[in-house]
């Protein structure tokens, strides 16, 4: 008996719904719906530093507004346990290590990286060690310092068919080297045990949920060869992933939050209808 569609919607409350999110979020929720599954609304809310409530409500609020349903709501800020507990295992297991790395890094780590902005760039292994990373930590306790995930040192590359861009191939020695997957607490608060990555959180959330098809932008391609790299790693099923493509503004320019003149906000302000916004898609 095949397993019943799981689609999720995953904003992050860093700002506005822009066009878009709107146009990826509509696709997540038709194919859920056609597919007469189960979607959840997954609250992305890890970056400390631009999260905020008010984009978190809005969000759900411009969601409704387009006319798009979910059937269940988590947040990730309340799941933090769960991340840790995926570290230990990664930690246990030799795969993940302590690296230093620059504050723009770790900030970067935490939200979903576009490709018009600054990937997390190519390691050049400076903290790898030579020998298990199991042996140089105590996977009891992680705080105190950031972890990356330790990728293959083979060139075997990680294969996908994506269900709309088609076929997918990413080196990880080529295209993207070990990744950061926690980020160490930035305060002494000694409740405050540090942040997962956006690969690690997202892995772990669609895993633990049960999602079967992942639906986002075409710019997160190289994330899903990473997150099939912690899949394996986890012991998780990966999941059909479905990447759409972008909107761009006239310049050819993704669209992004700071787009505030294309938000869903401004556009409703300007008398615009659910049905107007769909006829852009």
């Amino acid at each position: 008996m095949p397993t019943p569609y799981t689609g999720r919607l995953a904003p992050s409350p860093t700002g506005l719904l822009h066009l878009g999110h709107a146009r990826t979020f509509f696709i997540a929720h038709q194919r859920a719906r056609v597919a007469n599954g189960i979607l959840y609304l997954r609250d992305e809310d890890l970056d400390p530093q631009r999260s905020r409530p008010e984009f978190s409500a809005a969000l759900r609020e411009d969601l409704h507004w387009l006319g798009l349903t979910w059937d269940a709501e988590l947040r990730q800020s309340d799941r933090l346990p769960l991340y840790r507990n995926a570290l230990h295992q990664l930690l246990a297991a030799g795969l993940a290590y302590p690296c230093a790395c620059s504050r723009r890094d770790l900030a970067q780590s935490t939200r979903a990286p576009h490709e018009d902005e600054d990937d997390e760039p190519l390691y050049n292994n400076r903290c790898r060690p030579v020998g298990p990373a199991a042996n140089l930590v105590d996977a009891r306790h992680p705080r105190g310092t950031n972890y990356r995930f330790r990728t293959p040192d083979d060139l075997h590359p990680i294969l996908f068919t994506d269900l709309h861009a088609g076929p997918q191939s990413f080196t990880p020695a080529v295209d993207f080297g070990d990744f950061l997957i926690w980020r160490k607490p930035l305060t002494s608060d000694p409740n405050d045990i540090g942040l997962p990555s956006y690969q690690l959180a997202c892995v772990v959330d669609d895993a633990l949920t049960g999602i079967t098809e992942v639906v986002r932008g075409r710019d997160l391609l190289k994330s899903t060869a990473r997150q099939i790299l912690l899949q394996r790693a986890l012991g998780y099923l990966t999941p059909a992933y479905f990447h759409c493509d972008l909107l761009r503004d006239p310049n050819g320019v993704r669209l992004a939050k700071r787009h505030d003149a294309l938000s869903l906000r401004t556009l409703r302000a300007q008398g615009l209808t659910p049905a107007d916004i769909l006829a852009m898609f």
